[in-house]
């Protein structure tokens, strides 16, 4: 946010998603600022996740889902009387996690699918409204959702701990995936939004594969081919 602070046409707000005191402060925020009415609400806070599903912490996928379902859930929920009043734009940026079982990611991409079901559900709900909702499905793009894994351990009764650097090496980005530069991403997606159409925009490197991936006839030997490479899991046999 520090890159933004200086721009004239920004108002910068504090809201942690999961807190609700802070949404409906920030709803009260945006509400006096706009006389009541917001164009577009943009469901973009998330958290990356990577741990094999025999490990997981059952509490810590409880705050993944926290802040990647149920905090854009009422955020959507306290902003649409704004929303709706404008006849405005719901966005929700989603994942093409969600669309394959790429082992390590299990609980994330539960999380981001989840969230886009909800805003399909929800396109259909608020139609009758003159609202529209846009699920932004991104594929690989330069951010810093994998910048926070430097300590990135498995515990020592691991099934998966004899690769554990892998993954680790995986969660922190060093896979050799190529990701699109953050602007380029962010200025097609603005693009599309202001469009105020509903529906999804797949966009971001790998995100037409999987599309085309997702809406063909593909093997399930390919399919998971294709989401096992390079995760380290042949190893284990």
């Amino acid at each position: 946010m520090s890159e933004l602070k200086d721009l004239g046409n920004v108002t910068l707000l504090t809201l942690d998603i999961t807190d609700s005191e802070q949404v409906r402060e920030a709803v009260d925020a945006v509400a006096k600022a706009t006389g009541g009415t917001l164009d577009y609400l943009i469901n973009n806070a998330g958290h990356n996740h990577f741990r094999p599903i025999l490990d997981e912490n059952i509490q810590e996928t409880k705050d993944l889902f926290n802040t990647n379902v149920w905090g854009p859930l009422a955020v959507t929920q306290a902003f649409s009387p704004m929303v709706i009043q404008a006849k405005g734009s719901f966005v929700f940026v989603t994942s093409i996690a969600g669309y394959g079982n790429t082992p390590w990611m299990g609980t994330y991409s539960a999380s981001k699918r989840s969230i886009e079901i909800i805003a399909d559900t929800l396109r259909h709900e608020v139609q009758p409204f003159g609202v529209s909702v846009k699920m932004i499905v991104t594929g690989a793009v330069i951010s810093k959702g994998q910048t926070y894994f430097d300590d990135f351990t498995l515990p020592e009764n691991s099934l998966y701990k004899r690769i554990e650097g892998t993954i680790a090496a995986r969660a922190r980005g060093e896979d050799g995936i190529t990701r699109m530069p953050t602007a380029d991403y962010a200025t097609a997606v603005i693009d599309d939004i202001t469009k105020r159409t509903s529906g999804k925009l797949w966009y971001g490197d790998y995100a037409q594969d999987v599309k085309y991936v997702w809406t063909s006839q593909v093997p399930q030997e390919m399919l998971d081919a294709g989401a096992i490479q390079g995760t380290g899991v042949y190893s284990l046999k």
